[in-house]
């Protein structure tokens, strides 16, 4: 993938050899929104969770229960494990376990997969546009460089086709997709903001999600997701 934009976006963001010198992220943060409430999913309030920056991997600690693990495993299994690592439930591929109606609800394992490869998402921009198969055309650097991305089928994500948009200091501010588990009408704008340091690295630290509406713009309510991270540790 050669853009010229690339290198000042890794670069925003800490570069990429702070990036390798690292493989895991444990974030402690707050989530809660409309989907939450419509699909009976509880508020996390200082949640706490274990990234893999070098796979797909991500365990919620402490859920669904005390002395439990959400634990995505890969692109298609999750699972709840115990304090000494029996798995408790399983389910795979996880992704086909989804109901598209709008009224229908999660369990736990719904919400582990999602929330699971969602963060992991999250918090391994931009450096995940460096994975293999991952594909990235630049479509626009008037006021903001734009990036269209496709992803391939052994990266969990929201769906396959992408925009991210980029500020004039190479920092992600726009992030556009479809939250396909959710239903094919689930059409996103994931606004970040309040960038802050962390080990050497830039992460924003407010992200809200709104609904994408009429000439690509976010519609003011509701509100789907609102995750706000409170610290982060690189080791």
């Amino acid at each position: 993938m050669a853009l010229q934009a690339l290198s000042t976006i890794l670069d925003a963001h800490g570069g990429v050899d702070r990036w390798h010198e690292i493989s895991q992220i444990d974030v402690e943060m707050s989530a809660h929104g409309f989907l939450f409430s419509t699909k009976h999913v509880p508020r996390q309030n200082h949640a706490h969770l274990s990234i893999d920056t070098r796979s797909p991997r991500t365990v919620i600690h402490d859920y669904p229960a005390a002395g439990l693990s959400g634990i995505l495993q890969g692109a298609g299994r999750v699972e709840v494990c115990d304090a000494n690592g029996g798995i408790a439930e399983a389910r795979e591929p996880a992704r086909t376990e989804f109901d598209p109606r709008p009224w229908k609800h999660w369990d736990a394992l719904n919400f582990a997969y999602f929330s699971g490869y969602a963060m992991w998402n999250y918090l391994t921009l931009p450096f995940l546009l460096l994975a293999p198969g991952v594909e990235v055309q630049q479509v626009s650097e008037r006021r903001a460089t734009v990036l269209d991305v496709r992803f391939p089928s052994d990266i969990p994500t929201h769906s396959e086709l992408q925009r991210l948009y980029f500020d004039a200091a190479g920092r992600l501010y726009r992030h556009d997709y479809t939250a396909e588990v959710v239903g094919g009408w689930a059409r996103a704008i994931h606004l970040c903001s309040n960038y802050r340091e962390f080990g050497g690295l830039q992460f924003p630290t407010t992200r809200r999600v709104y609904p994408r509406g009429p000439f690509g713009r976010p519609l003011s309510a509701p509100t789907l997701v609102a995750i706000d991270i409170h610290d982060l540790d690189l080791s």
